[in-house]
């Protein structure tokens, strides 16, 4: 599926390039002032703010992939993101901000969990991207799953689109696609993706395929999915290479 190299240059790593970027969005959508309600910015923001201290670092580490996953800096890593859901107000965090916005900020603050959910998953799963080894290609920057589609809707305002919610694996995500064939309990592959505002409605994700979407994809819900065609991969790597550039 990728290309697999020799010495392994972590300062062209895409997880690590991607995670940098991944705090920066994070940093950038807490101080917009999107949220209301009780929580802690500013710890939250320190622990983002330790995290890219961590993984300036790593950058010029040269470790081994799969020595990285395992270091104390990513274990590190993985604890600050624990402090950053606690500052935000613990695991039902994202519901406690939807209940706090008032109806004309909804779209924004819906959009700004999303991107928070981003950041959250790109970091938490860091060590499981690493532990893939020396993979050199933009697709290893961001987590791709096996997804079930649960339901399927209409787009409020665009007749193309469809919007899906995903059992992603004990949680659910939102998924917008312009693929009309998809339909409830088919099980699909999903680049958890920087989140896209497609008129009103935020996708966290896209799903993957060649002419149309891929949807009896072998995998249990949340775990990387199997035999996926190379081409499949293509659209997410473009993606990938756009927000590192963005």
């Amino acid at each position: 599926m990728w290309m697999v190299i020799g010495m392994w240059d972590t300062s062209k790593d895409y997880r690590l390039m991607v995670a940098v970027k991944a705090v920066d969005l994070f940093r950038r959508t807490l101080e917009s002032g999107g949220f209301r309600g009780q929580w802690k910015k500013k710890p939250a923001l320190q622990a983002a703010g330790e995290i890219e201290r961590i993984l300036q670092g790593l950058t010029y580490c040269y470790m081994e992939p799969e020595d990285l996953a395992s270091s104390p800096e990513v274990m590190e890593i993985k604890g600050k993101v624990e402090e950053i859901v606690e500052a935000l107000g613990g695991e039902d965090w994202s519901r406690r901000f939807l209940e706090e916005a008032p109806r004309e900020e909804r779209e924004k603050v819906e959009e700004n969990i999303a991107r928070v959910r981003f950041f959250l998953n790109t970091l938490g799963n860091l060590d499981r991207r690493l532990m893939l080894g020396k993979i050199s290609d933009p697709v290893i920057g961001v987590d791709i799953i096996t997804g079930e589609v649960m339901s399927v809707g209409n787009h409020p305002v665009a007749d193309k689109l469809h919007v899906c919610n995903v059992n992603a694996g004990g949680r659910s995500i939102k998924v917008v696609t312009n693929d009309l064939d998809v339909r409830e309990n088919d099980h699909v592959a999903v680049a958890l993706l920087p989140p896209q505002n497609f008129m009103g409605v935020t996708s966290e994700g896209m799903f993957l395929g060649v002419e149309g979407v891929l949807r009896d994809v072998d995998g249990e819900p949340g775990e990387m999915p199997r035999g996926i065609p190379l081409e499949a991969l293509n659209e997410t790597r473009n993606l990938v290479e756009e927000f590192l550039k963005s």
